[in-house]
């Protein structure tokens, strides 16, 4: 049986090295995060300045709601991106038993990716809502300027939601051993699987189980619709964190006892 044992900080290192060495993750990161962001500001700030009385201004309220969404839903494609790869990346390259053979625990080798990886993609994640946060307010023009309260609270709603959904990736991709699987796996159960699910009123309280439906009760009441999928279900705070630690802890407990037993 394969002893417990915490993952040391040099071994969280080393695989956040072997991310950032990963030229084409961090572009394909980039992309779907900073980048996406300032090409949608960038384009909305250029209409309104060809076309004010059609176009409105790039920031305020709304469009922090609206960017706020992108951000969620590309970087829960980052996330899932990063996270096949900090799951299931050492078995594709061919080395995780040359790892098991040094004598490291499995344990910490599996829990060492999911620090390391959202250290990975966290800053590019903070990075794109920075960038909205600050366009929000500066180019809001005479739109309803968001105020610092409401900038926090879709802040820490964003980094939540791709933060949850990377662990769920990085489970995935353990479970499974494929990084391509886990991919379509954790894409389709978001973008296509939750609001399926959550538009279908008859199932009732079933709705609520879905990690997706869970995330959008936290959408702060100041953004609106703006930064919604589908309908708006309530749910109590207390629901909200018993479906996202279920959910989380028992995927990540599952993947990680697939991934210890299972040959190296």
């Amino acid at each position: 049986m394969t002893a417990f044992a915490l993952p040391a900080p040099r071994l969280v290192a080393a695989d956040v090295l072997k991310l950032r060495r990963n030229r084409s993750l961090a572009l394909v990161t980039g992309v779907l995060t900073v980048g996406a962001v300032a090409i949608t500001v960038a384009v909305m700030e250029l209409l309104h300045l060809a076309n004010a009385t059609k176009h409105g201004p790039a920031g305020g309220v709304q469009n922090l709601g609206h960017v706020a969404f992108l951000i969620a839903m590309l970087g829960t494609a980052a996330a899932a991106i990063v996270g096949s790869r900090a799951g299931a990346g050492d078995k594709d390259a061919g080395v995780y038993r040359d790892l098991v053979v040094t004598g490291r625990s499995r344990v910490s080798l599996y829990l060492s990716r999911i620090p390391a990886g959202i250290a990975f993609l966290l800053p590019f994640v903070a990075g794109a809502y920075v960038l909205e946060a600050v366009s929000a307010v500066v180019l809001a023009g005479s739109k309803p300027v968001p105020d610092m309260r409401l900038l926090v609270l879709t802040g820490l709603w964003t980094v939540l939601e791709v933060t949850f959904f990377y662990l769920l990736s990085v489970a995935v991709a353990a479970l499974l051993g494929s990084r391509s699987y886990a991919i379509g796996v954790v894409l389709a159960f978001r973008l296509a699987i939750t609001p399926i699910v959550a538009s279908i009123s008859a199932l009732g309280i079933v709705r609520e189980l879905m990690p997706g439906v869970a995330m959008q009760s936290l959408v702060p009441p100041g953004l609106g619709d703006a930064a919604r999928q589908g309908p708006a279900i309530a749910m109590s705070t207390a629901a909200v964190a018993a479906v996202l630690l279920v959910w989380a802890v028992a995927a990540v407990a599952l993947a990680g006892w697939r991934d210890v037993t299972r040959d190296a």
